[in-house]
């Protein structure tokens, strides 16, 4: 997805910032510009240039720029810095997600923002803070900012791919789910399936290929309440082989995760089968209870009744 600035960017040789100290904000800046356009460079300095045409960030007073009296904040209330009016024209057109694109700013951007404008921590604005020279190196600064680049840049990559590899595994899960049945999802493959799952309130259970060998099943979390829709027997937790394959009943089971979210199993169809029986024992645990709380209002009404009785009884 194209639009005008990524056009300007691709049309450009060099981009402009400011010199002297860096921060995260200029450093991822040129970062994104750079993935976008590789091999891009950057001049620093403390004026710009005036026959300088490129793309200008952090400094002149520009789109860019954050510095002026006319602040410009999201919705939320957290101020842009040059990173966030960068992401907010090319956030999309990276991703090629809307959505996805807005969460990267909400998680990613943005706490880099709030610390170029504010001075709020930010653990990798410290980071990218360390590559300046210290004050008695005989160390060129442009120097260091393009290390820091170098650095900013890898971290980018690595999150656009994991954005990007999610996406994907959204679109791949969709078969899997029309397939389901039980309230158990299985997959012949592992795909990161947690954000495409969850929005399904009827599936209880995810059955995959284990990269350790045999098969996974993992019990899905509400997503409302954080709590496990249906955990695996408590009797099963932190046992492992032949004790659980006994306790269970089901031969090839090979661990049970002590808080009952997960477990392992040599065969697909014993991990399905694990997942099927603790459904079971989950209904059979609701019906009780839900039948012992159906008693204990009745019996609660039966007594309001009687007390409500003995009233009348003594006013007459």
């Amino acid at each position: 997805m194209e639009n005008e600035l990524t056009e300007q960017l691709r049309q450009s040789d060099c981009v402009f910032t400011h010199g002297g100290k860096f921060h995260a904000d200029d450093v991822f800046s040129y970062a994104l510009l750079r993935m976008i356009h590789p091999g891009l460079l950057v001049r620093r300095g403390n004026e710009v240039p005036q026959d300088f045409t490129g793309i200008v960030f952090d400094i002149g007073g520009g789109a860019f720029d954050h510095h002026g009296n006319d602040e410009k904040k999201r919705e939320n209330g957290v101020p842009y810095a040059a990173f966030g009016l960068l992401w907010q024209q090319l956030g999309t057109a990276v991703l090629g997600d809307e959505k996805q694109a807005e969460k990267f700013d909400f998680r990613f951007v943005q706490p880099l923002d709030q610390n170029d404008n504010t001075g709020e921590p930010d653990e990798i604005a410290s980071l990218i803070a360390d590559f300046n020279p210290v004050w008695d190196a005989d160390e060129d600064t442009d120097a260091a900012f393009l290390r820091a680049a170098d650095f900013a840049e890898q971290i980018l990559e690595r999150k656009f791919s994991y954005i990007k590899s999610n996406i994907r595994a959204d679109e791949a899960v969709k078969p899997y789910l029309a397939q389901a049945s039980d309230g158990i999802l299985v997959m012949d493959q592992y795909l990161p399936w947690k954000k495409a799952v969850e929005k399904e309130e009827g599936i209880a259970f995810v059955v995959f290929p284990s990269n350790r060998g045999g098969y996974c099943a993992m019990s899905v979390k509400d997503s409302v309440l954080k709590e496990t829709k249906c955990p695996f027997p408590a009797e099963w937790y932190g046992k492992r082989d032949k004790e659980l394959a006994e306790i269970s009943g089901i031969a090839s089971l090979r661990f049970c995760h002590k808080t009952g979210f997960m477990l392992t199993a040599d065969e697909k169809e014993d991990a399905i089968l694990a997942c099927r029986v603790s459904r079971e024992k989950e209904k059979k645990s609701r019906i009780f209870w839900m039948r012992v709380k159906k008693a204990f209002r009745k019996k609660k009404s039966r007594r309001n009744v009687i007390s409500r009785d003995h009233s009348r009884h003594f006013r007459a």
